[in-house]
Formats: structure tokens, C-alpha cells, sequence
């Protein structure tokens, strides 16, 4: 499917001398992503904004000067080229790009089936890497650019119920990790933003897709998190307006972090999860250490 944009006309005035920033933002109808093109908007950058459907992308954010809606699957490699090619033909340039177009798979390992960890991986992994792809020699050309990759309080710690979306983003995490290695010399930042449970339609079924298979000796551990789920929904502590100020405030720091995490719960979470490993650590650090070459063996190994 060739990329579309929405039916607002372009403008002479959308060169890429009129605005502070031009951000390129996945996932942009709805959530998170709505929430940091609003904000960016508002303080007057251009904003590509995509999502499956550019009309649902307009109706969220209505037409501005400022703002391309496109349709973008990120799973199609060949869709994300010209996403970025539509970006530069309008605005001349891309300095942000945010990596949120993403969905969440409720269920225990076992009870999801292949093709449903297929497709997320499809659409969480695989297509920030198409995005990131597309863009990166835009960025190593203007030497200068951000990338913000959206993770979650589960790309720090996984949990029942939750296991393969996790997974996925410990790939996110690992992903932007080298990122940060890999572009600082070139004068581009990668960070991660670790979101906790922020009141968006992240738990709706449009977002969120539930493995339809159930088995009982999981009712205390997944089962009990599905049910948890239900009753969080649209209750989360998080407001999801302040997260994308944190988001503009990130962007406009001189020295982004590699990890940002948002919330107190994923704050609590990081505490708890570094808690655990030192503690696990100090208990089989004797069993750690005694699996490397003796002193003098070693020795006469880099002899």
C-alpha cells in the first residue's frame, strides 16, 4: 500500500526554516503518541504524524500548516522509505524521531501461539527498526537529530501476563543501548523513554491483544493479571499531558539521557529490580566467579 496523507494541501510557507523542530512520530491517532504531536505542535515545531490511517491521525489532531498526517504500516519496510522521503519533501529535514507505534499481548508464554509473538514482534521490533532505518541517514547527514524510542515499565522488569510484550521491549531497550554507542560520535542522541501505566487506551482492545487461549494452571500468575488489567484500565496513575512535557523537556536538553524513565511506579520498579539483582548477585557471586581461567592459567592463555 503506497503511503497517504491526508487531503490538506500543502504550503508554501512549511519550509524547513519555519519551525523550531520537525518531529516524525509513529502511532500518532491515539495514546502517547497524540499526546507528545499535540505538545509538539503546540509549541510551534512541524509534526509528521503517522498512523495506519492518515484521516484518523487528522481527526485526533486536526489540520495545521505544521502537521503531515501520513499512513504508515510499520511492518512495510518499503512504506517506512517513503514515510521519511514524504517528511523531507515537505519539511526539509527530520530532528526527532519517536518511535511509539506499538500494541501490548496479554497471556501467559504458553498460552500465545507463534503467530501472535510473530506479529508482535512484527510490529513492536521490526518496525521501529524500519522506521529507524529510514531515517538514520537523514539524521548522519545533518549530523544532529534525535531518536526517542517508546518502551516501558516491562522493557526494565518483565512480569506474568505480560512476558512477550516485555520481551519485546528489552529489544527496544538493547536496540537504543547501541544506538546511543553508535551515534554520539556523529552528533545524534538515541534515548528510551520507560513509561509506567499512564491513563491512555493502551489497556483498550485496540491496543491490547489477548491470547484467547487459557489454561488453569496459569489462573494465579497470567490469569490473575488479566483480570488486574480489566480493573486498571483508564485508572492508571500516569497523566499522559505531563509525560509528553517530560518528552519536550527531553528534547530540549543539550545532554538527553540514554534511559528516561516516567512515572513513580516504573521509578519503583527500577529500585526494586536493582534491589534484586544485587541481592541475587552477592548470594552466587563465589558460583560467578569460580567459572573463569585460574590467575596463572590465564596468563598463559594470552601468552
Amino acid at each position: 500500500m503506497a503511503i497517504a496523507s491526508s487531503s490538506t494541501p500543502f504550503s508554501s510557507t512549511s519550509t524547513s526554516s519555519s519551525y523550531p523542530r520537525v518531529w516524525l512520530i509513529t502511532g500518532a491517532s491515539r495514546g502517547i503518541g497524540a499526546r507528545i504531536a499535540e505538545a509538539a505542535l503546540a509549541q510551534g515545531d512541524a509534526v509528521v504524524a503517522t498512523s495506519r490511517s492518515a484521516a484518523s491521525v487528522e481527526q485526533r489532531l486536526g489540520a495545521h500548516d505544521a502537521l503531515l498526517p501520513l499512513a504508515l504500516d510499520v511492518t512495510d519496510e518499503t512504506q517506512a522509505r517513503q514515510a521519511v522521503g514524504a517528511a523531507l519533501d515537505r519539511f526539509g529535514r527530520i530532528d526527532v524521531l519517536v518511535n511509539n507505534a506499538g500494541y501490548g499481548l496479554l497471556g501467559a508464554v504458553e498460552e500465545a501461539t507463534a503467530e501472535e509473538v510473530l506479529r508482535l514482534y512484527d510490529t513492536n521490533v521490526f518496525g521501529l527498526l524500519h522506521v529507524t532505518r529510514a531515517v538514520l541517514p537523514a539524521l548522519r547527514a545533518q549530523r544532529a537529530g534525535h531518536v526517542i524510542n517508546i518502551s516501558s515499565l516491562g522493557g526494565v522488569q518483565s512480569a506474568a501476563g505480560f512476558g512477550l510484550y516485555c520481551s519485546t521491549k528489552f529489544a527496544v531497550e538493547g536496540i537504543t543501548e547501541a544506538l546511543h554507542a553508535e551515534l554520539a560520535p556523529l552528533g545524534i542522541h538515541a534515548t528510551v523513554v520507560e513509561p509506567g501505566y499512564f491513563r491512555t487506551e493502551f489497556l483498550d482492545s485496540a491496543s491490547l491483544a489477548v491470547s484467547p487461549r487459557v489454561l488453569d494452571d496459569y489462573a494465579e500468575s497470567a490469569g490473575a493479571v488479566r483480570e488486574a488489567a480489566r480493573r486498571i484500565n483508564l485508572n492508571q496513575p500516569g497523566d499522559p499531558v505531563r509525560l509528553a512535557q517530560a518528552v519536550m523537556q527531553l528534547v530540549a536538553s543539550p545532554t538527553p539521557p540514554l534511559r528516561l524513565p516516567l512515572g513513580t511506579d516504573t521509578l519503583q520498579t527500577i529500585a526494586d529490580k536493582h534491589a534484586f539483582v544485587a541481592n541475587e548477585t552477592a548470594q552466587w557471586r563465589a558460583v560467578a566467579a569460580s567459572t573463569d581461567f585460574p590467575v596463572q592459567d590465564a596468563a598463559l592463555q594470552v601468552v
